[in-house]
């Protein structure tokens, strides 16, 4: 019990991390940066971390079967997510990343079921269905949205991107299973880094990185640091305990962290839509990650025999 609250808890630290996220990277792009040097630095700066750090927490061998199925996963949940993400958040807005972004729980259920066979409950169903209300009706009620032709090609790049991150899930929780988290992060972006160099080099080689003021620095520390190592390795890490549905739930909690930051730095009055819709968030991400009595009591059974 006491490694599955550690792993909720992480899961719930990751998504506050990616909440902050859609501001911060907003704020990068276009003036400064486009979205694939972005994507260069910060993958490029993570991957030298988890190879540096490794050794002095971790030393285990990954097998050739492994390593294929870590290659497969970090070209859906690094290379493609971070274009996709990036590029779509690029050309559309923070409210419509965020409306798309609800359908991730809902692909990590399907994609669990088809690859994993895990067996999708009601209680989960239930969970799902209300953070998608609170989720939809505290984004819906906190301005204007736009899906005009502009912002299509957005749209479409996020939904792609909340479709790769859902694969991405399922796909890597039965290789933590084997390794440390650390270990599996190390060879994500190993890989990551190989599949997004064709792709960002030339876009960070033509960056005006002197022009940068110190302030977009600081955000660009935030993306490399926070939104790329620490929450990829909380999420990894919580993906040791919890099934890839109970960690996807917590996506919702990403409009809250928003609402709050908007309350920090836009001096927003705290309206009663943001604390209704926080009450249904926060009861989905319960049912969605709760264990049933007969499950824990099975799990207990088996560890004692």
């Amino acid at each position: 019990m006491k490694s599955r609250t550690a792993a909720l808890i992480a899961a719930f630290s990751a998504n506050l991390i990616y909440g902050i996220n859609y501001v911060v990277a907003k704020g990068i792009m276009p003036d400064y940066l486009q979205p694939r040097a972005i994507i260069f630095v910060r993958v490029i700066v993570a991957a030298l971390l988890f190879w540096l750090i490794t050794p002095f927490v971790a030393a285990e061998k990954v097998s050739k079967k492994h390593l294929f199925q870590i290659a497969v996963a970090a070209l859906f949940g690094l290379a493609a997510n971070q274009i996709l993400f990036f590029e779509g958040l690029n050309l559309t807005t923070p409210i419509n990343a965020s409306i798309i972004m609800v359908g991730a729980p809902i692909a990590v259920l399907v994609f669990s079921q088809w690859i994993n066979k895990e067996r999708i409950t009601k209680t989960k169903v239930l969970g799902i269905a209300l953070g998608s209300f609170g989720a939809a009706y505290l984004i819906l009620g906190s301005g204007e949205i736009s899906f005009s032709k502009d912002t299509f090609l957005g749209n479409v790049l996020i939904l792609l991107n909340a479709s790769t991150y859902a694969l991405y899930l399922v796909l890597i929780k039965p290789i933590m299973q084997h390794y440390k988290a650390i270990t599996v992060m190390r060879w994500i972006f190993l890989f990551g880094t190989i599949f997004i160099l064709p792709f960002t080099l030339m876009p960070a080689l033509e960056a005006n990185w002197s022009e940068i003021p110190f302030n977009i620095w600081l955000s660009v520390f935030y993306v490399i640091f926070f939104t790329t190592f620490l929450a990829y390795l909380l999420n990894n890490y919580s993906l040791k305990t919890i099934h890839p549905s109970t960690n996807s739930a917590f996506i919702y909690l990403q409009p809250v962290f928003s609402s709050i930051l908007a309350l920090s730095f836009k001096k927003d009055t705290l309206e009663i839509q943001e604390v209704v819709a926080a009450l249904f968030i926060f009861a989905g991400v319960y049912f969605v990650g709760r264990k049933s009595q007969l499950q824990f009591f099975t799990t207990k059974l088996t560890q004692e025999k």
